[in-house]
């Protein structure tokens, strides 16, 4: 009753505070008390008791009132800090100031005119000792004194760490605190583990929340108005904040030293309450928000000026790398974990974030990079995303999901080890609904990608060639692939070379050359592994002959679209294209569809391929030589009459807010503006790279067909024997040059990295709401 009584004491100082005629005197110290007073404890009170309709009549009506509630509450906490929360009453005014700023911050960020309130002068303060304090005092914006107290308050001696003196009057001045003696766990940079106290855990968590909603004053601007560097970023990064290196490291280890399953005791979680997990989850996304920014806008300075990025790029003895790798390992594939006893093992929700991170860690960090890559502990890695891609493909709300996990492996792919790796046998059991195979990783990463391109959403197509981009990257070092995948890689090009998907769309062929590519490296650089694929190329060389005798006149062309009726471009269209045969029916689940009424965020436009990668080729070989880089002749021959090749990233993309034009209206523009031409299609026809698989088949079908009739062979395996001791040594062209793309940084990837890691954060963050229903512009809120 005594608790009702004071939540209801608060909520009428609110409504005071909302419907006084007259500015509250700044020195009624009485009145203003009341907000940071004991009648409320947790971060929801304060969220419940202070809705937002009047947070918002506050702005309009009495911005001087909320004025002097964001500088009474600041100053309060600066007082806190300066006596280093030595009591229980100065902790809880911290405290419940800390919740209140994370009230009201957002609804001072969404409003044009008040963007500029906290990088204002702060007032004179009544209590400052003389006019030289109080000058120098305001010299300096509010935003950098509410971040440095913020920063001084991580590291407070018992409160958000442990003492290493004892008693009330040993407190320690602040000003004369070593941070770094204080990180707050073992791992980077730091042996020792201190103690774990769950009530600093909860006192950090509390403040890593308001300084993450500091930082989100860039999604109130629109997606083009959105600065280069975010001002509240750059200042905790910068040498200006004395605790960046010792938050920079608290913050690493306090994520990747945190273990979801402990000891491995069945249902621990429900029997006891993890301090550490709320913590984990806002210093990762707080710690994703530190490291981003746009290295092609920026030159070394810029880029050592943000001290977290500078820390990041430096990690490099083995020791640390490994421990980064293996956290990273052990939170990514806590979701596969299967035990005997259903739920048994704690799921974490927050490895979204932890792919953002793995992302950054790779392109800031090359030492990282290689050290992940030169061991088979990279699979480790790779497992867990493919699960992601698999069971996220059909989920209209996780699409940003995908395309991160898509962005991973395309940056892995680029390196040689990456190839070499998926060599390794795929022994692990885990809940993918793939058909059954025994084979190695690379296997398991076709099929997975087989599923997504014709299982998986239509807006998924934008991202169909940076899927064949990975495995033509790759398909050099594979030495083997099994049955089950050599089928799915023909029944992919069976689906793309069906001439009415071709003729669709102006950048169709361009699949077609990818897959083709990957069949020219097996056959030239892994021949003698790889007769699982040689014997689906003789099965289905009807494909290929199709393809070299494809009609490129108008009446075929014709007949090709009416035929299909001019279907949308989807996934499902592509899935239906070609037939499947008997051996290759599924009869398996589909992936998870999002709940009605879900939340999700827009993202922004997926950046084309040739923007996200340079080609990189050993030396030329001799003339006569089949291009593998053949397709970006046909891009150019191609694009000088028809669209760019970011239109089909531009169709599917969702539509976004004040978006003149839906998704309909850009595919409807795009098929009037272009019309398939003969002459387009002998642009690209007579490049297509089929002279290797020709050879192939010319050698190999006589041969396959003889011995079937001589020997009445019906057993595929006897084939597969016979095509095993067989040899193509001087009958194929001269090897290709092995053609690699590898990722470049682009601004179009931080754009849309940027919006991605802002959205997962917004709907990550739901108890308490922060941003739920204010005005958000970087990107949209939709129910799926």
């Amino acid at each position: 009753m005594g608790n009702t009584d004071t939540k209801l004491n608060f909520r009428k100082a609110v409504i005071q505070l909302t419907t006084k005629t007259q500015p509250v005197e700044t020195n009624d110290d009485s009145f203003w008390d009341q907000f940071w007073s004991d009648s409320v404890s947790t971060v929801q009170d304060f969220f419940t008791l202070i809705p937002a309709a009047e947070i918002r009549a506050l702005r309009e009506e009495s911005p001087s009132t909320l004025a002097t509630l964001c500088y009474k509450a600041v100053e309060k906490i600066v007082r806190a800090a300066e006596h280093s929360c030595r009591t229980q009453e100065e902790q809880r005014i911290a405290l419940n100031c800390v919740r209140l700023l994370t009230r009201i911050l957002p609804y001072i960020f969404e409003d044009p005119d008040w963007r500029g309130f906290f990088w204002s002068s702060v007032p004179k303060q009544s209590h400052r000792n003389s006019p030289e304090d109080a000058e120098e005092e305001k010299t300096q914006p509010l935003a950098y004194v509410l971040l440095n107290t913020l920063a001084d308050l991580l590291f407070v001696p018992e409160f958000t760490v442990g003492a290493t003196k004892k008693g009330p009057d040993q407190a320690e001045d602040l000003s004369s605190v070593d941070s770094c003696e204080y990180i707050w766990e073992s791992g980077v940079g730091c042996a020792i583990s201190p103690p774990h106290v769950p009530q600093h855990d909860l006192h950090r968590a509390e403040i890593l929340k308001l300084l993450l909603t500091c930082c989100s004053e860039l999604i109130y601007l629109p997606a083009l108005e959105t600065p280069e560097a975010n001002p509240w970023v750059t200042y905790l990064t910068s040498t200006d904040n004395r605790h960046a290196l010792p938050m920079f490291t608290s913050l690493l280890n306090v994520i990747f030293a945190y273990d979801p399953v402990g000891y491995g005791v069945p249902y621990n979680y429900l029997m006891f309450t993890d301090s550490r997990e709320p913590l984990v989850e806002i210093a990762a996304q707080f710690l994703c928000v530190c490291v981003d920014q746009d290295v092609t806008l920026e030159g070394p300075e810029e880029i050592s000026s943000n001290l977290f990025v500078n820390y990041l790029s430096r990690v490099h003895r083995d020791e640390d790398l490994a421990f980064l790798l293996k956290g990273f390992s052990r939170l990514l594939n806590n979701p596969l974990i299967q035990t005997y006893l259903p739920a048994s093992c704690k799921r974490i929700q927050f490895y979204q974030e932890l792919l953002v991170l793995f992302w950054k860690f790779c392109d800031y960090n090359k030492k990282f990079l290689y050290f992940v890559l030169k061991s088979s502990d990279v699979l480790d890695v790779l497992v867990p995303i493919l699960y992601y891609l698999n069971d996220a493909r059909t989920d209209q709300s996780r699409l940003g999901l995908v395309h991160i996990g898509v962005f991973i492996l395309l940056l892995l792919s680029g390196e040689r080890n990456f190839g070499v790796r998926l060599n390794k046998p795929f022994i692990q059991r885990i809940p993918v609904d793939v058909p059954v195979f025994t084979g190695t990783h690379a296997d398991l990463l076709i099929l997975v990608f087989h599923k997504m391109i014709t299982t998986g959403h239509p807006k998924l197509q934008p991202l169909f060639d940076c899927l064949l981009t990975i495995i033509v990257n790759v398909s050099p070092y594979l030495k083997s692939l099994s049955m089950v995948a050599a089928n799915k890689l023909l029944h992919l090009l069976e689906a793309f070379s069906t001439p009415w998907f071709l003729y669709s769309n102006p950048n169709h062929h361009h699949l077609v050359f990818f897959l083709l590519e990957v069949f020219n490296n097996l056959i030239q650089y892994q021949f003698d592994g790889n007769i699982n694929l040689v014997y689906a190329c003789i099965r289905k060389r009807a494909v290929f002959h199709q393809l070299a005798n494809l009609s490129a006149d108008h009446e075929t062309i014709h007949k090709a679209l009416e035929k299909k009726g001019l279907r949308k471009q989807s996934a499902a269209a592509v899935a239906t294209a070609a037939t499947v045969s008997p051996s290759e029916t599924e009869t398996l689940a589909p992936g998870k569809d999002a709940e009605p009424g879900t939340l999700k965020a827009t993202l922004a436009a997926t950046p084309s391929i040739k923007r996200m990668t340079e080609e990189t080729t050993p030396l030329p070989t001799a003339p006569g030589a089949v291009a593998a880089g053949a397709w970006s002749e046909i891009e150019q021959a191609g694009n000088e009459e028809t669209l760019d090749f970011s239109a089909i990233a531009e169709k599917m993309k969702p539509p976004m807010r004040r978006a003149p034009s839906s998704n309909d209206s850009v595919s409807v523009s795009m098929s009037a503006t272009w019309v398939p031409t003969p002459e387009w299609v002998v642009s690209w026809k007579k490049k297509l790279p089929l002279q290797t698989i020709m050879r192939l088949l010319q050698v190999l079908v006589p041969q396959v067909e003889k011995i079937c009739i001589d020997r009445g062979l019906t057993d595929e395996t006897e084939i597969i024997k016979f095509l095993q001791h067989g040899t193509l040594v001087g009958l194929l062209p001269v090897p290709h040059p092995i053609l690699i793309r590898k990722y470049q940084p682009n601004s179009g990837t931080t754009t849309w990295f940027r919006t991605y890691l802002w959205g997962v954060i917004y709907l990550r963050n739901m108890d308490p709401p922060i941003w739920y229903d204010t005005d958000v512009k970087m990107f949209e809120i939709q129910r799926v």
